[in-house]
């Protein structure tokens, strides 16, 4: 396992990071769930990332199971706040209220005093952002999270968000929005953005929820028990790439990763992390042994006409568009 640091804060985390979305409490056993964050602990992965929202609130209990006996320094321990966890008009958003009970209870359910890193899972548009950014300080000085974070903002709400961090003197350490060789619409703006905010990036969805493993064959029947068969949430998801353009151009990535000495998934992994301002790919897991082979993508380093030819093949498919990372206007 290959570490880096997250922003420009002195945090180390491991390049690849270990996600319960859609798979703890849900589409995943308890008994897989565990043996897969056990796989991931045994290839050296220190990094876990979770949200109160993560099937209902019981991802996070999963993943506490699952970690229980390591030392708790031993790992770092992300969660995010802002969408639904209860019927309450104030059970979700960004307000002071919702921020501060709901650190205290996704801390209960990890059974641990503390985060390494609290995230705004979106952009609250209906909180004024100094009440928010204002909440998340007092977390940090409570001693409930060391650092904090925002998922899939704007390159405008980072800017403005690490204007008031530096205000209140409390460390914005990371964004964590959707990249992958397909979706790239965070290159043009957040990147940039981030870079001059001292915020590094955790990507999730590094092999587009699946599709650029190749196991989804154009004019195919879709593969039983896949991602893009589960109706819990990832067929949603997904389906933005099921299309035979799409999944043309993923199968002439095979020749490629075979030069590369590495699976479609590994070339992926590795894909996003040639990028200077990621921190670490998140990776899930329905089997162990998905795990261990995904982190071999940690380390590896992709020579530059490998990645010119990867950009030829995708290139027509490839989303740059920007104003495609944004959150809903009014708290869903």
């Amino acid at each position: 396992m290959e570490f880096r640091t997250l922003g420009r804060s002195g945090l180390y985390i491991s390049e690849i990071a270990y996600g319960n979305w859609l798979t703890h409490g849900s589409q995943v056993e308890e008994d897989a769930a565990i043996a897969c964050v056990r796989a991931a602990l045994d290839a050296g992965v220190t990094t876990f990332d979770t949200a109160d929202v993560y099937a209902g609130t019981r991802a996070e209990k999963v993943l506490a199971k699952a970690l229980e006996g390591v030392r708790r320094a031993d790992y770092e321990l992300f969660t995010k706040v802002y969408f639904p966890v209860g019927k309450g008009r104030n059970a979700r958003g960004l307000s002071r209220k919702h921020i501060l009970e709901g650190i205290d209870l996704s801390l209960k359910r990890l059974n641990t005093d503390y985060v390494d890193l609290y995230q705004a899972h979106r952009f609250d548009h209906e909180t004024p952002l100094e009440e928010t950014m204002l909440a998340f300080a007092d977390v940090v000085r409570q001693g409930k999270a060391l650092y904090i974070g925002v998922s899939e903002w704007r390159a405008d709400e980072i800017a403005r968000a690490a204007s008031l961090a530096r205000e209140l003197h409390v460390p914005l350490i990371s964004n964590q929005p959707q990249y992958s060789m397909l979706w790239r619409v965070i290159e043009a703006e957040v990147v940039p953005a981030s870079e001059d905010a001292g915020l590094g990036q955790i990507v999730w969805s590094p092999i587009a929820q699946g599709v650029l493993t190749g196991k989804y064959q154009p004019g195919q029947p879709l593969p039983s028990g896949s991602r893009a068969t589960d109706e819990k949430g990832g067929a949603d998801m997904i389906s933005r790439f099921m299309n035979d353009d799409v999944l043309s151009r993923v199968q002439q990535l095979a020749p490629l990763a075979d030069q590369a000495g590495l699976s479609m998934a590994q070339l992926a992994v590795a894909w996003v992390l040639q990028n200077p301002n990621v921190s670490a790919a998140i990776i899930g897991a329905s089997r162990p042994e998905q795990v261990t082979e995904n982190v071999k993508a940690a380390g590896v380093r992709l020579d530059a006409s490998l990645l010119k030819a990867i950009d030829e093949v995708l290139d027509p498919v490839i989303e740059r568009d920007p104003a495609l990372t944004r959150s809903p206007q009014r708290r869903v």
